[in-house]
């Protein structure tokens, strides 16, 4: 086999490849035209209490438990007793007759975080879990093959063995990783913490940057890197962070500026994205919290919400040819399809899109918009019973052309629990942000918090700064009744006939200098 048919073979994402080279060239994207998503007066998200509790009404938080119940008896069921590996699809509807045994390390992160929610939401028992990750962390480390550290994508569940000449994947690693890192705060278990710390010490990020800031799709010892680069907005913000967080092995801080953030307009709704389905807007964001966060170009979080209200008119629109999208009933992002597996999705609109939903479009954009993602999965469950199943919704279905998937995909099955948790309690961000590598990885990125509430009443509008340690400060906009109005302009011209204030990094020193601003005593102008 030649090198460019390795290269063909393996490169999983060769068409968001092709696409994202195409951005330059289309009208939606207008590079340096447009004010970026911080600008948006985004939709409001659910407050979680601080106790935890959920923020949904008691019929949804019940659906909800119900879909993180059956997707921890995805993880469950579908991984290896003696690996903790985790299939990477499973049939729904006859799971005892599924005999398939290729593994995916994604999947396998993300059932490494379901632990973590199913013995804190009670369904297995804490020993039970810790023991599972357990198994899961010794076989990552003593047996699973690896080249410096990372991964390969696909490998058998029982042995580990490498599965379809799978390349060692760099995002699929970062994933994996996310899963480790979490187990490793929640079970606060010596050997499991040992192991999570060798297993990302290993780790070798520099090597996958080699001569670049951007980081290669990932590696084939027949041919070497893939030649292809994570160089747009996508999924890749936990690799770069992870990077950036390791103690052993780290990136360089130009890694995190080094990629493109390609602005987009619709409809008036600006924000960063890129020409890929709707799941890039949310794995990063199942593990790392960017809420009131921005590292100067954006607040992560908030542009999230908008390219999820984007991608929800989008489906709208696309009701005037398939009827069934509608408010109750929209999401497309990467799945199966009567035909095989898609990569579909949008705005702009990518692959053979024909009224197909995906569940995990909406559930896994439940932080963002939840009302409008509970309205989806509400109707799906109520109106179209045979999209459920006892490990949840099945991958997709087609209402127009009454197709169901038989499978469900342990990743999607994965966003979807993860992001439903993380709606009702914040679980999953609480327990991975105390980990030292995400809030160094932060830090190093320049993400800084910022005060997101309004600001009371005053006579003149303020601008709150936020230093960004060597780099270039990061300003805060609100008008005299205290709305905010811009988070990111030039301090020279922000400052002329504003009342201004410094604040410090962490959020509890925020809130207070921006109150004291407003009584006694006051900060000094400067």
């Amino acid at each position: 086999m030649n090198r460019s048919s390795i290269f063909e073979k393996h490169s999983r994402r060769d068409l968001l490849k092709q696409i994202a080279g195409a951005a330059l060239y289309l009208p939606l994207a207008r590079s340096g035209l447009l004010d970026l998503a911080w600008a948006q007066k985004a939709p409001a998200t659910p407050q979680q209490s601080s106790k935890g509790q959920s923020p949904f009404s008691a019929e949804d938080d019940r659906l909800l438990e119900d879909v993180e119940k059956a997707a921890a008896l995805f993880f469950r069921e579908q991984s290896s007793p003696g690996t903790g590996m985790v299939k990477d699809r499973s049939n729904a509807r006859e799971p005892a007759s599924d005999r398939r045994v290729v593994g995916s390390i994604a999947a396998t992160g993300f059932g490494l975080t379901a632990l973590c929610i199913g013995a804190e939401r009670g369904f297995m028992s804490y020993a039970d879990a810790q023991g599972r990750a357990l198994v899961t962390l010794r076989f990552l480390w003593n047996k699973l093959p690896s080249h410096r550290g990372f991964f390969y994508h696909w490998a058998d569940i029982n042995t580990g063995e490498r599965i379809w000449d799978s390349e060692v994947s760099s995002v699929d690693t970062a994933i994996l990783l996310c899963g480790v890192l979490t187990c490793r705060e929640y079970f606060q278990n010596a050997e499991i913490a040992r192991l999570a710390n060798l297993i990302f010490a290993r780790v070798d990020w520099t090597w996958l940057s080699e001569d670049t800031s951007l980081l290669s799709h990932g590696w084939l010892p027949e041919a070497g890197f893939l030649p292809f680069r994570w160089d747009y907005y996508s999924e890749l913000m936990m690799m770069y962070l992870l990077g950036l967080g390791s103690a052993t092995h780290p990136l360089p801080e130009g890694a995190w500026n080094a990629w493109k953030r390609i602005k987009f307009d619709y409809e008036g709704m600006r924000y960063i994205g890129s020409f890929a389905p709707l799941f890039v807007h949310q794995y990063s964001q199942a593990w790392f919290d960017f809420r009131n966060k921005s590292d100067g170009f954006a607040d992560y979080f908030q542009n999230s919400v908008v390219a999820t209200k984007v991608h929800q008119r989008f489906c709208l629109e696309l009701a005037k040819e398939f009827p069934s999208y509608s408010e109750d009933l929209w999401g497309i992002t990467a799945s199966d399809s009567e035909n095989g597996y898609v990569i579909w999705g949008g705005p702009p609109a990518v692959g053979p899109i024909d009224g197909t939903v995906v569940p995990s479009a909406a559930g896994g954009s439940l932080p963002f918009l939840p009302a409008e993602s509970m309205r989806v999965l509400r109707t799906i469950r109520s109106k179209y019973p045979q999209a459920w199943t006892n490990y949840g919704f099945v991958d997709a279905f087609n209402p127009m052309k009454n197709w169901y998937d038989t499978d469900v995909v342990g990743i999607d099955t994965g966003i979807t629990m993860l992001m439903a948790e993380n709606a009702r309690t914040g679980f999953v961000w609480k327990t991975f942000m105390k980990s030292a590598e995400a809030k160094r990885g932060m830090s190093r990125a320049g993400f800084h918090g910022y005060y997101e509430e309004a600001l009371p009443p005053t006579t003149l509008p303020v601008i709150v700064i936020l230093s960004a340690g060597e780099g270039p400060a990061f300003c805060v906009h609100y008008s005299c009744v205290g709305r905010k109005l811009r988070s990111r302009l030039r301090f020279r011209e922000a400052a002329k006939g504003h009342r201004v204030l410094r604040c410090a990094q962490d959020d509890k020193a925020i809130e207070i200098s921006a109150r004291s601003g407003f009584g006694a005593p006051p900060l000094p102008v400067i």
